[in-house]
């Protein structure tokens, strides 16, 4: 990629100069709901689920259709889909597992069923879209993933070969001339396109609009009302807030990156910050000029990798490749913002699509999520069945937390279910260790990470001590 003070890389810089640093997709002002009041005095209720982004919000939306009468109240520290739910690229995958491949080797002998459930509950989201008219630009477009190394080649041909082998339809090997018939780039040497296992969406309006819909089933929400402390209280759960409390029967978790409220979970969870760019509509001679006459998500195969994708104006975010974290899991709005990290970001895009030369950023953005030790999201309760908690979603959030909120669901109605016999909900992945081994860990993985994209995909002796370990850093 191109370096710093080359004209290329001037003129990337050039590109970033009128971006406004917010989410693209928060700023909308013409959709974006007014704020709940926030909770003041003593609420009880069947079911107090903690966060209204994606997580919880697909839990108070499903309690409610699996019992109407059922009393749910919803508390959020911010407002609904301020977080990671209002940020990301819109991906939304059938995969549970962060991918065939991370689902083969952590679960060999249950991932048919995991593509099942997860091609169950893409379409489950589908007829949620339309059942309750959230507007949010569903497609099921598909993804390509689209290799940019040589080694890559072989990685992509070994997951078509996988899937067929599973029975899976809709996965195509794209060779070169293929690929770039389908979106031209001199970086892309071969594809493959999952044709039905991702659509792509505006995140903020599917969060928007499924608090619509869970206020609209009679579910109460607070707002700017954070969750400070959880303990028991006489048979029920207590969770106290800053101008009051919530008693509750049940309790569901769906802070994700943030620390939850049961402790012991805390030592699984990384928050880790993403970033992303946003063009300005492209043109009919733009689009033309990259060939890019489909609408699929794509995204590359390298561990520190690129996704991208056209919006329903034309735009093209871009976001991905740098993914930090901060000593001690800190998480602070100052970390939303990285200007080398967009610099980055700008100079790769334009060695992806040299055609867009002089194409401008209107938008640059950062974000948490939360990550785990096996890539993909992890389950469990604590007092005594009372409380669940679904986390580890890293990145593949859109679409798994739908999954996790059922699993959630089962778990704390004692329901004995496909979803919570599978070894992916009984077992949890290894904890990570604590500071200054959990930071100096990290990073030395990310350095090798980013050493193998260089060095023909060459995992060194640190990432086999890992794949040995059962940590399998690889993406």
């Amino acid at each position: 990629m191109t370096g710093r003070g080359t004209p290329a890389a001037d003129a990337a810089l050039h590109a970033l100069a009128g971006a406004r640093p917010v989410p693209f997709w928060l700023d909308d002002p013409a959709r974006r709901p007014a704020a709940a009041p926030a909770l003041v005095g003593e609420e009880s209720c069947d079911l107090l689920v903690v966060g209204a982004g994606y997580s919880g919000l697909w839990t108070a939306l499903l309690a409610k259709e699996r019992d109407p009468d059922r009393d749910v109240v919803v508390i959020e520290a911010r407002e609904t889909g301020w977080a990671a739910s209002g940020r990301n690229g819109g991906f939304c995958a059938a995969s549970l597992t962060h991918g065939l491949a991370n689902g083969v080797a952590r679960w060999p002998g249950e991932i048919a069923v995991l593509e099942k459930l997860g091609r169950a509950n893409l379409d489950a989201i589908e007829q949620a879209v339309e059942r309750y008219a959230l507007d949010c630009d569903f497609e099921r477009t598909g993804e390509i993933d689209v290799a940019t190394e040589p080694h890559q080649i072989a990685e992509l041909r070994e997951t078509a070969a996988e899937a067929e082998r599973l029975g899976l339809g809709g996965m195509t090997f794209l060779d070169q001339k293929a690929v770039r018939a389908e979106v031209d780039s001199p970086a892309f040497l071969a594809g493959l396109w999952d044709r039905d296992g991702v659509a792509l969406l505006n995140p903020a309006r599917l969060a928007w609009g499924l608090r619509r819909a869970c206020l609209d089933a009679g579910v109460r929400l607070y707002e700017h009302t954070p969750a400070e402390a959880l303990a028991g209280d006489g048979g029920r759960m207590a969770v106290r807030t800053p101008y009051g409390q919530v008693r509750a029967r049940r309790v569901a978790l769906g802070t994700n990156a943030f620390p939850s409220l049961v402790r012991r979970v805390r030592p699984y969870v990384v928050p880790v910050y993403d970033y992303a760019l946003m063009t300005e509509p492209l043109t009919a001679a733009q689009l033309a000029a990259i060939g890019w006459r489909g609408r699929q998500g794509l995204s590359d195969s390298a561990n520190h990798f690129h996704y991208f994708r056209r919006t329903a104006d034309d735009r093209i975010l871009w976001g991905g490749y740098d993914v930090l974290y901060h000593f001690g899991s800190r998480i602070h709005p100052d970390h939303d913002q990285r200007p080398e990290t967009f610099a980055t970001l700008a100079r790769h895009f334009f060695a992806c699509f040299p055609q867009l030369e002089g194409v401008r950023f209107t938008h640059r953005w950062g974000g948490v999520i939360d990550t785990c030790s096996r890539f993909a999201p992890f389950f469990g309760t604590a007092h005594g069945g009372r409380v669940a908690y679904a986390a580890g979603y890293t990145g593949l959030g859109v679409g798994a937390t739908r999954f996790g909120a059922e699993v959630m669901l089962d778990l704390l109605d004692g329901v004995a279910s496909e979803r919570t016999a599978l070894e992916m909900v009984r077992k949890k992945p290894l904890p990570f260790p604590p500071e200054p081994v959990r930071w100096a860990g990290i990073g030395l993985t990310q350095w090798s990470l980013a050493r193998a994209d260089t060095r023909g995909g060459h995992r060194n002796l640190w990432l086999r001590a890992l794949d040995r370990l059962g940590l399998g850093f690889d993406s």
